[in-house]
């Protein structure tokens, strides 16, 4: 009796550690906690592409019927804390003209994600009403496991 009560303890310890990364998932590259009219640099983070997770596999296409597209890792690349609501945010991508990808998550099913902007193919996404709260972002690229720096850039 004994032993079988240690053996579920044991299974119960190695069940809630492989599980510790999905219930507390943290960013590749780190938070940035942003209040309205944050700084430049407040606003600033930078990161290195990679990985062969299809972002498509999270969302396929956004409220706006926007498709998700790109590659990267499974865990976020960045969280942006939102302490409060914004009327509107861009978040932009800048790894020198490589083909980025976005795939922002958050609130209430919140989902957006970005492809090229403009004649650039780096990524961007310009949003109105953003709601405080936790943010997820992926930078992806358009094949697997594509290593590029960039700088991701949120602005009000």
């Amino acid at each position: 009796m004994l032993r079988q009560r240690g053996s579920q303890v044991l299974i119960a310890m190695v069940i809630a550690l492989t599980a510790t990364p999905v219930l507390s998932q943290s960013a590749n590259f780190g938070t940035l906690t942003l209040s309205p009219g944050f700084s430049s640099d407040e606003g600033a983070a930078i990161g290195t592409t990679g990985g062969s997770f299809s972002l498509p596999s999270l969302v396929n296409r956004d409220r706006e019927n926007n498709p998700c597209l790109g590659y990267a890792e499974e865990t976020p690349d960045h969280i942006i804390d939102l302490e409060a609501d914004f009327n509107q945010l861009q978040i932009a991508v800048d790894s020198g003209g490589q083909d980025t990808t976005l795939l922002i998550t958050g609130p209430n099913g919140f989902a957006l994600c970005g492809d090229d902007t403009g004649a650039s193919q780096d990524a961007s996404v310009t949003r109105s009403n953003f709601e405080a709260g936790e943010y997820k972002i992926w930078v992806g690229t358009i094949n697997p496991n594509q290593a590029w720096n960039y700088t991701l850039t949120v602005r009000e």
